[in-house]
């Protein structure tokens, strides 16, 4: 079972958070910091009590935007430990995602925080120890909030599910919108997650790349790196430059990988022939 540190510096939030830990079985303790230094306090003697003793952590599921030292000042700071809690980022804010798993972070859960979503951070983290689960997933959610708790809104990271074979959901603050496929000039990887790009904006799904690649390929879609997918009907140019090949896509400029080089540039004239 799993002992979990949570770290948030507003107090309604921290403290849903830490009843949302405390109710899943596969939890044995979970404690609360209210800022970075309580919680680097706590990682410290857990450090020195040793992953075995009694103020050891696994985990801590940390925000990102506090007063001071920011999570991923902290999460970096962890690092440099010989053998540190693992890391689950909880934010409002998707757009650190790629520096978060760039720092091995286990998930990334955006809020307000649902249950299930929270109960899948716990999964993983559990994988991630190596340590078998005897809960199903399903029973792991609470029957409901403590009083103190404001109502819970949907989940504001992406839905991932096509909406019929034209649209893709979006998920952001509560709100679902259905963004036409036909309307994504380019996809860029981002950790587990994707940026789907469109004239008007962009969008967070929690879809990896590939995924998309194969169920969007007969759609036009060619991977042209391994961080990028391309509408190859939005593409307005392409350019070899001392043996660097590029594309513009509307204002954006994409580099090409050698390996994906020849075999857009077919693409493309077939595609400008007809």
């Amino acid at each position: 079972m799993l002992r979990v540190l949570a770290v948030d510096d507003e107090k309604p939030l921290l403290e849903e958070l830490l009843y949302l830990l405390r109710s899943d079985p596969r939890v044995r303790s979970a404690e609360g910091a209210s800022d970075a230094t309580e919680a680097l306090r706590r990682v410290t003697r857990a450090l020195e009590s040793g992953p075995d003793g009694p103020d050891g952590i696994d985990v801590v599921f940390l925000d990102i935007h506090m007063a001071g030292l920011t999570g991923l000042d902290i999460a970096r700071l962890l690092a440099g430990f010989a053998r540190p809690p693992l890391i689950v980022f909880v934010t409002a804010h998707e757009g650190f995602a790629v520096q978060a798993f760039d720092l091995k972070a286990v998930d990334y859960v955006l809020k307000p925080v649902r249950p299930e979503r929270l109960a899948e951070a716990v999964r993983r983290t559990c994988a991630q120890l190596g340590r078998a689960e005897d809960v199903p997933v399903a029973a792991v959610a609470p029957a409901g909030p403590p009083a103190v708790v404001a109502p819970r809104r949907p989940a504001p990271e992406a839905a991932v599910a096509d909406r019929g074979p034209e649209q893709i959901a979006v998920e952001l603050g509560g709100v679902t919108r259905f963004v036409a496929i036909a309307d994504i000039a380019y996809v860029e990887a981002q950790g587990d997650y994707a940026r789907l790009h469109t004239d008007e904006g962009s969008h967070l799904v929690r879809i990896p790349l590939s995924t998309l690649e194969e169920r969007w390929g007969a759609r036009g879609f060619v991977r042209i790196h391994r961080r990028h997918l391309v509408a190859l009907a939005r593409i307005d140019e392409l350019r070899l430059d001392s043996g660097t090949t590029t594309v513009r896509v509307g204002a954006a400029e994409l580099q090409v990988s050698r390996r994906h080089s020849r075999e857009l540039r077919d693409l493309l004239m077939r595609h400008a022939t007809g």
